[in-house]
């Protein structure tokens, strides 16, 4: 009984450590103003982060399962750190920033969030969608440690690449005490196990398809949104003061919202809480348009976006765990996960390139509202009458 509790502490503190990914817009700035990055570049380290994240958990997903989640810990431990250090002796070489923060930390990231995600669930599987949301909360929650972190060096004028290796280090050590109080029960499940020679065919039914490209929809609003929150309430003629507890309110948002969305998807169909979460997400993203000025305002709608944001990471899990079983979760649900890391190519670049093009983020706002409309109306269509299924209705090749 003591086990799985200390698990799911592990589980919260790990993905707040990682989580702090999400705090990538206090960099922006610095980055920008002393190393003469430009702010679509700043974003490509950003989406390449978020990229690679999303592709590596597919073979974090097969070494969770075989090896157990402590070695997969190690394994993202030692990438996040060597990332963040690479990055720290980069001296402002965007390439050197790509492949350090951008490509490795991203590995690392995706090793220790496949873990830190399933360990808990396996650990309480009747209660999938709150222990999810609670597990997952601590990888929202991260930006608000990190950005007041980082902004408290800043003003005492400690330079943004040295700020990298304290993040690598400090971060590093905490994720290696973690993983040690880390447990993967084996439990008895219904549903059979996935292999990895069928697991394609699932793309060939409509739910997996639906769910791709609504966390797609949800998360390119998202990313955008948080890629570029601090300048987009600059702009707004916000003080940088509250454009950077906006950052705070967004993670608060979304750490509050990946449980509040858990308990909600536990007392609805996946169907309609998924919807539900696309337009609170349209709504609450179009309300950034009418910001300028208003610093309230900004955190209000900041910690609105967070909550529905933070629906991104529980929903679709919940949705592939109910269908397939908690213990196959490490193998499928890094496929749904591709969606984020292609939303993190084009959703925090796409907001980066039109503020380039336009000097406002006014368009890159409206764009991220009609994807999340987009993302409704595909979602609908391929989820109307479509039954889940069984992994037991699938034959191997």
């Amino acid at each position: 009984m003591k086990r799985k509790y200390l698990t799911l502490v592990a589980s919260i503190v790990i993905m707040l450590c990682i989580g702090g990914v999400y705090a990538w817009s206090t960099f922006v700035k610095p980055l920008i103003d002393n190393y003469n990055l430009t702010n679509a570049q700043t974003q490509i380290v950003f989406g390449f982060t978020i990229a690679v994240f999303s592709i590596v958990m597919i073979l974090a997903g097969k070494i969770e399962k075989k090896y157990g989640p402590k070695i997969c810990t190690l394994a993202g431990m030692v990438l996040f750190v060597a990332g963040y250090l690479i990055a720290s002796i980069s001296n402002g070489n965007i390439f050197l920033i790509i492949a350090g923060i951008g490509v490795l930390s991203g590995a690392g990231i995706g090793f220790c969030y496949i873990s830190a995600l399933i360990s808990p669930v396996k650990c309480f599987p009747n209660k999938k969608g709150l222990i999810t949301g609670i597990a997952a909360a601590g990888f929202g929650g991260g930006a608000i440690i990190l950005s007041n972190i980082v902004e408290l060096l800043l003003v005492k004028k400690i330079d943004v690449l040295e700020i990298f290796s304290y993040i690598g280090l400090v971060y590093g050590m905490i994720i290696l005490i973690s993983l040690f109080f880390l447990s993967s029960p084996k439990i008895e499940e219904n549903s059979e196990n996935v292999s990895e020679k069928n697991i394609m065919i699932l793309f060939k039914d409509r739910i997996l398809l639906g769910l791709f490209f609504g966390m797609f929809a949800g998360t390119f609003a998202g990313l955008l949104v948080i890629g570029n929150l601090k300048p987009i309430g600059m702009s707004s003629g916000v003080s940088e003061t509250m454009a950077t507890l906006g950052i705070s309110l967004f993670a608060l948002g979304n750490m509050i919202g990946r449980v509040l969305w858990g308990y909600v998807s536990d007392k609805l169909k996946d169907k309609t809480a998924i919807i539900l979460s696309l337009i609170f997400l349209t709504v609450s993203t179009l309300a950034l348009t009418i910001v300028t000025w208003h610093g309230v305002l900004f955190l209000i709608i900041s910690l609105a976006i967070g909550l529905c944001f933070g629906a991104n990471f529980v929903l679709y899990a919940k949705a592939v765990s109910h269908t397939y079983g908690a213990h196959n979760l490490g193998l499928i649900y890094p496929y749904i996960f591709l969606a984020y890391g292609l939303a993190g190519l084009t959703g925090p670049t796409t907001g980066g390139e039109l503020f380039d093009i336009t000097q406002t983020y006014t368009l890159s706002i409206i764009v991220s509202a009609v994807i999340c409309v987009v993302g409704i109306i595909i979602y609908r269509y391929l989820a109307k009458g479509a039954a889940e299924i069984s992994v037991s209705n699938i034959k191997p090749e």
